[in-house]
């Protein structure tokens, strides 16, 4: 990794942190230098492009249940030391001693779990290949249909210099490609009809050699002309099934939000204190994995320098455990996951998801739909919103369809899932056997922090769900 400054060098990290932990029982400096490129088409031209670099060492105090964090975007010596300074009054212990910090040699890199980096660091890069995918992804998505009469897409790529510095002798480092392409396409039939998709993760532009713009474009065409000839939602409860992939979407909101570890120290999740109860239907098992080769939510080391790790949180409907940081982990007895994650040098940690997702279950998709008398097919997600202390949600569709007698019929437009997650995942009745990974780009807010996440899943159905549309069901 090629340093800013041979200022920040071990001796630059030993000496701020030896500042900070003159106040506390534990310290580490966070630095980050991210390239980032990004360019937006639309009505067939390109109306932003950018360029962005930012860098920076965020340096955390802690000291029980009280954190200290500054953070400094000038690295010179004197600047760094205020920011370590700074960061030990918010968390000062009268009672604390100065440890001695060493930190020694070159920070390790740790083993990757991500493919070639691409453009985005390198400094010469041109932007004729990021202008001809989007060029290309406009020209296939009005090509799919007649109707389609409006076409937006984004291309980002990003490459991710990270070093963890901590006063307990780590000295760990990482490097992190992230893109994505995101097309968006508008029809016009009996009704307006909008379409998204949208794919990338932990690698280069050059990805999309493989899963091309045409596509991702066409993909997004064509859900915007099924919603040209959607009909009204039904209301009510009912059956539903929630597609592979997208549908990950649901898991990831109004259940995993509910098991970082966090909310359930601070008791405020409907699953505090219940680690080895059931808390869902016996077919649900839900995993969280930082170290997935190629997903968007991958990390080689979280931001506090742990592995990511595969965690089993749910285990055959059993609470098996807690996304940790090393904050949280600490108060609760137990050791980071390796969920310690944070939007960029200025912010601090948080327990957070990386890649969510439920394993294979013995049903196949045939099998799930041809069980549903009268129901609706949930393909994927808009939005929604999820209240974490009570689990309770309301999703809207992108796209969904009717099922009637055992078969998909005609899709639907202006439908919600409303409910309660931890009740939902009781409600679990059958699980396919083609778990997948969407192929969107989907970043997750938490505490006004925004970090990209991976979601997936299988085939659902769901006994009863409350389907809130505008039609009787």
């Amino acid at each position: 990794m090629q340093m800013e400054s041979a200022r920040l060098d071990a001796a630059t990290f030993e000496k701020i942190l030896t500042r900070a932990l003159g106040a506390g029982e534990y310290a580490d400096a966070f630095y980050e230098r991210r390239v980032a490129r990004s360019f937006r088409l639309q009505d067939g031209k390109i109306h932003e492009a950018a360029i962005v670099v930012t860098s920076g060492v965020g340096i955390r105090v802690l000291s029980g249940e009280r954190t200290g964090y500054a953070y400094s975007d000038d690295l010179a010596d004197d600047a760094l030391v205020r920011a370590a300074r700074a960061a030990a009054l918010i968390a000062r212990d009268p009672a604390a001693k100065v440890a001695a910090v060493r930190i020694e040699g070159e920070p390790k890199l740790a083993p990757s779990v991500y493919e070639a980096a691409g453009q985005a660091g390198s400094a010469d890069a041109g932007s004729r290949t990021y202008v001809d995918l989007l060029a290309r992804s406009d020209v296939a998505a009005r090509a799919f249909d007649v109707r389609v009469g409006a076409v937006n897409a984004t291309l980002s790529e990003e490459l991710q210099d990270v070093i963890v510095a901590a006063s307990d002798g780590r000295f760990v480092r990482d490097r992190r490609p992230l893109v994505a392409l995101a097309v968006q396409a508008v029809a016009n039939g009996a009704a307006r009809g909008t379409g998204m998709c949208g794919d990338g993760g932990r690698m280069g532009v050059g990805y999309f050699e493989r899963r091309t713009p045409e596509d991702i474009a066409r993909e997004a065409a064509r859900i915007a002309c099924v919603n040209c000839d959607a009909v009204e939602a039904p209301a009510g409860e009912m059956e539903v099934v929630v597609g592979a992939g997208s549908g990950g979407v649901l898991l990831h909101e109004a259940v995993g939000h509910g098991l970082e570890g966090d909310f359930n120290r601070q008791g405020r999740s409907l699953y505090s204190g219940r680690v080895g109860q059931r808390v869902a239907s016996e077919l649900v098992t839900i995993f969280d994995d930082g170290n997935l080769p190629g997903e968007r939510g991958s990390i080689a080391i979280d931001d506090e320098g742990t592995p990511g790790a595969h965690k089993v949180l749910v285990e055959a409907g059993v609470l098996c455990g807690y996304m940790q940081d090393r904050l949280n982990a600490g108060l609760m007895g137990t050791r980071s996951t390796g969920s310690g994650r944070r939007q960029s040098f200025r912010h601090p940690p948080l327990p957070r998801m990386c890649n969510t997702y439920m394993p294979n279950g013995s049903s196949t998709y045939d099998e799930i739909v041809g069980s549903v008398k009268r129901g609706v097919y949930a393909t994927s997600f808009a939005g929604g919103q999820v209240e974490i202390s009570k689990g309770d949600f309301v999703f809207m569709l992108a796209e969904g369809y009717l099922i009637e007698d055992g078969r998909l019929t005609a899709p639907i437009r202006g439908a919600s899932l409303i409910g309660n997650g931890p009740d939902v995942m009781t409600r679990v009745v059958m699980v396919g056997n083609d778990s997948r990974f969407a192929g969107r780009s989907y970043s997750c807010g938490k505490g006004g922090q925004y970090v990209p996440v991976g979601v997936g899943m299988p085939t659902v159905k769901l006994a009863r769900v409350t389907v809130g549309g505008s039609s009787l069901g």
